[in-house]
């Protein structure tokens, strides 16, 4: 079971912070690969990036330069910060995670609305 948390709503230019705490599993389960998605308010869902059980780490091109996963394994707990958001970060964010063949992966957390509005 995944859980997200953070703030809902930020200014334009400020840094999300988004938390996801994994229960009922480890952070550090051998193979497996926890993302972070997100969805648009009428558009398709976007896989951000992931951080694997290993700390191997991966971010789309286009979100790359103001992107950061991270993980706390004390806490099994793994983060997204987005820099500089726009409005155009408003979303539903998810975290997911599972085995690599499951990428983004098989359980899901029940996401968090981030609007970005001056």
């Amino acid at each position: 079971q995944l859980q997200e948390s953070g703030p809902g709503l930020l200014k334009p230019a400020q840094t999300l912070f988004l938390r996801c705490t994994i229960s009922n599993g480890s952070i550090t389960t051998d193979l497996y690969y926890w993302s972070w998605l997100r969805q648009p308010p009428g558009k398709g869902l976007e896989w951000i990036g992931y951080i694997g059980a290993g700390g191997d780490r991966y971010v789309i091109s286009p979100l790359e330069s103001r992107t950061s996963i991270s993980r706390d394994t004390a806490k099994n707990q793994f983060t997204l910060h987005l820099s500089s958001v726009t409005p155009e970060d408003t979303a539903d964010y998810f975290c997911a995670g599972g085995p690599l063949e499951t990428i983004p992966g098989a359980s899901w957390g029940q996401g968090i609305r981030v609007i970005v509005s001056s």
